[in-house]
């Protein structure tokens, strides 16, 4: 079974910076397609980023040049760098992995990120 945990949430101040760091055992970690969602009350879930086993990185517009996901193989683990907060950015963050070939996406507990104004 794959075991996917966050952890660097927190509060921050509008305009400031948090990296969520997400480690993810029970498969080959280079043969996960890793990816972040995010989901605040009220509101739908939503696709924040992903990183493929390839390196291909996709970004939903409303992060698009504040955000950066990257991936550490030799340390099993992806990031996800925040930059610029903002108070709509306020959610609890999610992270998955989903092995190549398993038909499986596995979700982490989840981390809260708060944003002051």
């Amino acid at each position: 079974q794959v075991q996917v945990v966050e952890s660097g949430g927190g509060l921050v101040q509008a305009g400031g910076s948090l990296r969520l760091s997400c480690a993810a055992s029970g498969s080959i970690f280079s043969n996960n397609d890793m990816g972040w969602y995010r989901q605040a009350p009220g509101k739908q879930r939503e696709l924040v980023a992903t990183v493929s086993s390839g390196g291909s990185t996709n970004y939903a517009d409303s992060v698009k040049g504040r955000f950066t996901i990257s991936r550490d193989n030799a340390k099993n683990t992806v990031y996800l760098q925040m930059n610029s907060l903002k108070p709509e950015d306020t959610a609890v963050y999610y992270c998955t992995a989903s092995p190549s070939g398993w038909g499986r996406v596995y979700w982490g507990q989840g981390t809260q990120v708060t944003v002051s104004s």
